[in-house]
C-alpha cells in the first residue's frame, strides 16, 4: 500500500497546478476464488491514465489512489465494469471470480452510482447484441433500437436508489450524448458491417447535433460521449479556420479552443491535441508558441515545454541522428554515414504494423523514377529480434525495393528514440550533408513528396 502521508504531501504540490481536484481515495475489496495478481483502473478518453492495484493470494486488495472524481473502468482479467469514484472517499469492491456479473457489489461513498453503472453496462450489452449486428440494421430499425436503449436506461437511472437528483439529470444528458454519438457513427459502421461502401444516411438523420451546446464543463468532465462530441465540433471549426487562413490544422485548433471561456475544457482540449501533435507538426515552433499563449495550466505547460525541447532537436536543418551497422537484407551492414553525399529517404516500419502495400509499391516506383539521381531509398525494420526471419521472409516475398535494413534494438534503437518515433510507419528525409530536411516527410504515395523532391532539384 502506498504511504498516505506521501500522497497527501503530493496533493499540496499538484493542487495549485491542476484544473481539477484530486484527493487520496482508498480502494479495497475481496475476490473470492481469486486467480489473478492485479486489477487495473483506467479512465475513458484518457490513454495516459492507468493505476494498477496488487491482489494478494487470498484475493484481498487495498490501496490509496490520487484521482479525481469521475467514471473509471475497473478490470480484472477479462472482466470489466465502469465504476464511479468520488475523490477522497472509500470504495469497496467485492466479487466471485467464478461469476463476476452476478456477484459484483460495491459499498462506500456513492457506491449506488457504481451499482447503477454496472447494471447499465449489462442492460446495454444485452440490448445491443453481439458481433456488431446492430450496425447491420437498416436506418429506421437502427434509430428505433437506439431509442429503445435510451428509454430503457433512462428508466433504469430513475428507478435506482440512493442517487441524487443532480446526478440523475447529468446521467440522462449523458444518455442523450451517447444516442447522438451512435447516430453519428451509423453511416461509417453500417457501410462497413453491411458491406455497403456507398451507403449514405438520409437528410436530417443527425437531428439533435444542432441542439447541443459545446461549453458545458460539468458534462465534459463526466461524459466521454460529450467529450467526443465537443472534440469533433472544435475539429470542424478548426478545419474551417485552417482553410480560410491557410494555417496549420493543429494551430487552428488551439486558436479556436483558446477562445473558450471554460478553462478546464480549454486546457484539456488543447493539451490533448498538442501532446500528440509534435510527432507530425508542420510548424513545431508556431504550435508550441500558440499552446503556451493559450493554456493556463502550469503542469501542462511544463510537460509540453519539455517535449518541445526534445522535438526541436530534430527540426529542419539539424544534424540527423545516426544509425550504425544495421543489418542489410542484401548482405553486410549499412550505416547512415555510408550514404552521405545523397539525399536519403527513410521509411521506418515493422511487420507487426501491417506494411501498407500501396506505400511499399510507391517506394518501388520512386526508386525506378529516381534511378541515377542523388537519392537513396531506405527502409528500416523495427521488428523484434524474434521476428528477424519473418522480416526477411516479408521483404523477399514482396520484393521490396530500396535498401532494406534491420534495426539493432527494435523500437528501443537509438535512431528510433532520437527521432521520438512512437508509431510506424514514419518517413524521414535527410540531405546530402546529413542534415534533416523533414523529420515527418510525406508518405511515398503522396504528391507532396514528389513536389518536395522537385523543390530540392533531386
Amino acid at each position: 500500500m502506498k504511504k498516505i502521508w506521501l500522497l497527501l504531501a503530493f496533493i499540496a504540490i499538484v493542487s495549485c497546478k491542476d484544473d481539477t481536484e484530486k484527493a487520496a481515495t482508498v480502494v479495497s475489496g475481496k475476490i473470492t476464488n481469486n486467480r489473478g495478481s492485479e486489477i487495473t483502473f483506467k479512465k475513458p478518453n484518457n490513454k495516459e491514465f492507468k493505476e494498477t492495484l496488487k491482489v494478494a493470494k487470498d484475493g484481498s486488495f487495498l490501496d490509496t489512489l490520487l484521482i479525481e472524481t469521475g467514471v473509471y473502468t475497473f478490470q480484472y482479467g477479462r472482466n470489466r465494469a465502469e465504476i464511479y469514484v468520488t475523490s477522497g472517499s472509500d470504495l469497496a469492491i467485492n466479487f466471485d471470480a467464478n461469476d463476476f456479473e452476478k456477484t459484483l457489489t460495491f459499498s462506500g461513498d456513492d457506491s449506488e452510482i457504481s451499482t447503477y453503472l454496472f447494471e447499465k453496462q449489462k442492460t446495454e450489452n444485452k440490448l445491443i447484441g453481439e458481433d456488431n449486428a446492430i450496425y447491420k440494421l437498416d436506418e429506421a430499425a437502427y434509430v428505433s433500437k437506439l431509442k429503445e436503449i435510451k428509454t430503457t436506461l433512462e428508466k433504469l437511472i430513475s428507478s435506482s436508489k440512493g442517487i441524487s437528483k443532480d446526478f440523475e439529470e447529468k446521467e440522462k444528458r449523458n444518455l442523450t450524448y451517447a444516442y447522438i454519438v451512435r447516430l453519428n457513427n451509423y453511416q461509417i459502421f453500417h457501410s462497413h458491417y453491411a458491406n455497403d461502401p456507398g451507403f449514405k444516411t438520409s437528410d436530417g438523420f443527425l437531428k439533435g447535433l444542432e441542439e447541443i451546446t459545446y461549453d458545458n464543463e460539468e458534462d465534459f468532465l463526466y461524459s466521454a460521449d460529450y467529450k467526443n462530441l465537443v472534440t469533433n465540433y472544435y475539429r470542424r471549426q478548426a478545419a474551417d479556420l485552417a482553410r480560410k487562413d491557410k494555417i496549420d490544422n493543429d494551430i487552428a485548433f488551439i486558436k479556436v479552443v483558446g477562445a473558450l471561456q471554460k478553462p478546464i475544457m480549454k486546457n484539456e482540449l488543447i493539451y490533448e491535441r498538442v501532446k500528440y501533435a509534435f510527432d507530425n507538426a508542420e510548424d513545431l515552433e508556431g504550435l508550441y508558441k500558440q499552446f503556451m499563449a493559450s493554456s493556463t495550466n502550469e503542469a501542462h505547460k511544463k510537460e509540453i515545454t519539455e517535449s518541445y525541447n526534445q522535438f526541436k532537436t530534430v527540426v529542419k536543418g539539424q544534424p540527423s541522428p545516426k544509425f550504425k551497422d544495421y543489418e542489410n537484407f542484401a548482405g553486410g551492414k549499412t550505416s547512415l554515414d555510408d550514404l552521405k553525399g545523397n539525399y536519403v529517404f527513410i521509411g521506418v516500419w515493422a511487420t507487426w504494423s501491417s506494411p501498407n502495400p500501396r506505400e511499399m509499391n510507391a517506394i518501388k516506383e520512386l526508386e525506378s523514377a529516381y534511378k541515377g539521381k542523388n537519392i537513396k531509398f531506405v527502409s528500416i525494420s523495427v521488428d523484434r529480434a524474434a521476428d528477424h526471419d519473418k522480416w526477411k521472409s516479408v521483404v523477399d516475398e514482396n520484393k521490396f525495393a530500396g535498401i532494406q535494413l534491420f534495426a539493432d534494438k527494435d523500437m528501443e534503437s537509438g535512431f528510433v528514440k532520437e527521432y521520438f518515433i512512437k508509431t510506424t510507419p514514419r518517413y524521414i528525409l535527410i540531405d546530402p550533408s546529413g542534415n534533416i530536411v523533414d523529420a515527418n516527410a510525406p508518405r511515398p504515395s503522396s504528391s507532396r513528396l514528389t513536389r518536395l523532391f522537385g523543390e530540392l532539384k533531386i
